[in-house]
This record gives C-alpha cells, sequence and structure tokens, in this order.
C-alpha cells in the first residue's frame, strides 16, 4: 500500500475509533494525530532516499505543529491512529503494526546506544493507553493491550492486557491470568 493508501486508512481509523469524530474534514482539519502521521508518511519516503538532513528537519517542524515525535526511519503501518497525541515519542527503529492505536504521551523508545534495532515493535491493532512506555527492542504481539501508565520492557504476547510497572499480562485471550482478575483490571484499557 502506498502512502495515499495508507492515508485514506488513517482516515478510516480515525472515524470508526474515536466517537467525537464529527466526519472525514473535522479529522482532516483537527485532529493532529492524522497531521503527524500523514507528514511522517511523506518524511519517511524522503528519508529511504537517504536525503541528509532534510526528513530531520521537516520531522521537528512537524513535532513542533503537532506535539507528536516521529523519527523518519520508523515504520509505520496503515490504519493507525493516534488519539490526543500530545507527546507521543516514536523512535527511529521503531515499527508500528497496521490498525494500531496509540493514545497520548506514549513513548516507544530505546533503551541503548548501539546502531541497529533498539526500539519497539508493535503487532497488528494493538492499543496502547495514555502515558505507556514501552522501551526497547521488545515485542509486543498482535492484539495486545496496554494499560496507561504501564512500562513495557518484555516481550508481550498476542491477544494479551498488560498493565503496571514494570508490565505483566493480567488477561491473555479474554481470560484472567490470576483468578478475580478479570473485575480488577476491567477499567484499564
Amino acid at each position: 500500500m502506498g502512502a495515499f493508501g495508507a492515508i485514506r486508512a488513517d482516515l478510516r481509523a480515525a472515524l470508526a475509533r474515536d466517537p467525537a469524530a464529527r466526519g472525514a474534514l473535522d479529522v482532516v482539519l483537527s485532529y493532529p494525530g492524522f497531521h503527524a502521521l500523514i507528514a511522517h508518511r511523506f518524511i519517511h519516503a524522503l528519508d529511504r532516499t537517504r536525503l541528509p538532513l532534510l526528513p530531520r528537519f521537516l520531522a521537528s517542524i512537524t513535532r513542533f505543529v503537532t506535539g507528536i515525535e516521529i523519527h523518519p526511519a520508523a515504520r509505520i503501518g496503515s490504519g493507525v491512529f493516534i488519539d490526543h497525541g500530545m507527546g507521543v515519542v516514536i523512535g527511529e527503529t521503531a515499527e508500528v503494526g497496521e490498525g494500531c492505536t496509540i493514545y497520548q504521551g506514549v513513548t516507544l523508545g530505546g533503551t541503548s546506544l548501539v546502531r541497529g534495532k533498539r526500539h519497539p515493535t508493535l503487532g497488528r491493532n494493538v492499543t496502547v493507553g495514555v502515558s505507556a512506555i514501552v522501551l526497547g527492542a521488545v515485542r509486543v504481539g498482535d492484539n495486545a493491550r496496554i494499560g496507561g501508565g504501564s512500562v513495557v520492557v518484555r516481550d508481550v504476547p498476542a491477544n494479551a492486557t498488560v498493565v503496571g510497572v514494570p508490565a505483566r499480562v493480567v488477561m491473555q485471550d479474554g481470560k484472567p491470568t490470576e483468578p478475580g482478575d478479570a473485575d480488577a483490571w476491567s477499567w484499564v484499557i
């Protein structure tokens, strides 16, 4: 899928996942997460040409305008929705799968100064709650949910819900991992 197809998918994602969206024009004109994704799709294409400095400069302008920092080399799938994105940071080697939802204040950050893969990989349809931090070259499986304020430093299996500092699995495949946890953690996401 090309940049324009991904942008259409991002628009559809915002309309489908945000009950406050009043229509496509509302998203196009007033959603900074959508603006940051549009800019990133073109900046990423520039970055892939190995053009020096310009992609980083354009990304810094986008960060200034939207409050969302996405490194030009980060790989982002289509149909991604960044809701109230102020303070979102997506690092250089991060990969965000198709259909992911990222809320405000999320960091997909690195823990190493070594060149190479040092940022997280999110599978498809992952939800990352408000102010969650996912650090290092960890993998978050498809359909996983990361609770707000959690700090993820280990891989997360598919179809799991994780919460806490450090994050731990509290639900797997819709079932609590510990007896009685279902009601206690239903508010998390």
